[in-house]
């Protein structure tokens, strides 16, 4: 059972948490993100998240701008051309939340334009002193993301003393700097950053104890698919990591998630829509 109501979009809409776990499609709109088959560009990238949204997708998440390890910044302007056009084709056609991937203001602003709701931060609104602003004053929801570091340095792992009480602490302070910012509570999102300069050792921890990052009071989502750290587990390569996904995802939501980021949607309805009925059962009874 979900613990938040909600959360406000700038559409003036509510993103409803009392229900099962919501599934945030991932819809990659570049040529070189981690996993292959989510590459698309904007005609073939809309058609997905029509897709997506057919099999169940509460929250459709357009990026043009990998975050792999190894990866780095793109221009402003190659992102706007790969991630705008994706999002205005499917704004025309759907009314379903929309979340733009992105670290530019500049980015964010334009997809606010074409019909975003939400930023989803990998830097938590670190990297772009407008940022922050800019989503107080539109209204915008965000995502915080914990992450340690940049993608491009991703393969040389920091050292955590206690992993799990860093990214809680890092998530409560971003959250609160959002506030200060401006932003509403109602529209803060925390993700813990699976796999974003952390080893498998410290994914594992943080995903064992993700019940504490849910007590900083803010909504979680966590990106769990077809991680690398899944991969070293199962010893399976991206394509075949699904039963692995499903697993850490299945830990994440009874732990507490309210949102799942997910390439492979109707896996993920399913499995937050059945979680769902045997978590009622926890609580209620017959």
């Amino acid at each position: 059972m979900n613990f938040h109501t909600g959360i406000k979009l700038c559409s003036g809409r509510f993103l409803d948490l009392s229900g099962p776990a919501l599934v945030m499609a991932v819809i990659n709109c570049n040529d070189d993100s981690f996993y292959p088959a989510s590459r698309s560009k904007a005609d073939e990238a809309a058609e997905k998240a029509l897709a997506a949204q057919a099999c169940g997708a509460a929250i459709i998440d357009f990026g043009g701008e990998s975050s792999r390890p190894g990866s780095s910044y793109i221009d402003a302007g190659e992102e706007l051309r790969r991630v705008i056009p994706a999002i205005e084709m499917f704004r025309k056609k759907s009314n379903l939340p929309i979340s733009v991937d992105t670290r530019k203001a500049v980015v964010a602003a334009a997809a606010l334009d074409a019909g975003a709701d939400i930023v989803n931060d990998i830097s938590a609104l670190g990297d772009d002193p407008q940022m922050a602003g800019l989503c107080a004053r539109r209204g915008a929801a965000v995502v915080l993301v914990h992450m340690k570091g940049t993608p491009a340095g991703m393969r040389d792992t920091p050292v955590y003393s206690d992993v799990t009480a860093e990214v809680r602490d890092f998530l409560a302070e971003a959250a609160d700097r959002a506030v200060r910012a401006g932003i509403d509570r109602n529209r803060i999102i925390i993700d813990p950053g699976f796999g974003f300069n952390k080893n498998t050792a410290d994914n594992l921890v943080l995903l064992a104890r993700l019940a504490e990052i849910r007590l900083t009071g803010y909504p979680l989502l966590a990106g769990l698919s077809r991680k690398t750290f899944i991969g070293e587990i199962t010893g399976r390569p991206i394509q075949n990591r699904l039963a692995g996904t499903m697993a850490a995802n299945a830990a994440a939501i009874w732990a507490g998630a309210d949102i799942i980021r997910l390439h492979d949607v109707q896996e993920g309805v399913d499995l937050a829509r059945t979680l769902y009925e045997i978590k009622k059962k926890e609580k209620f009874g017959t």
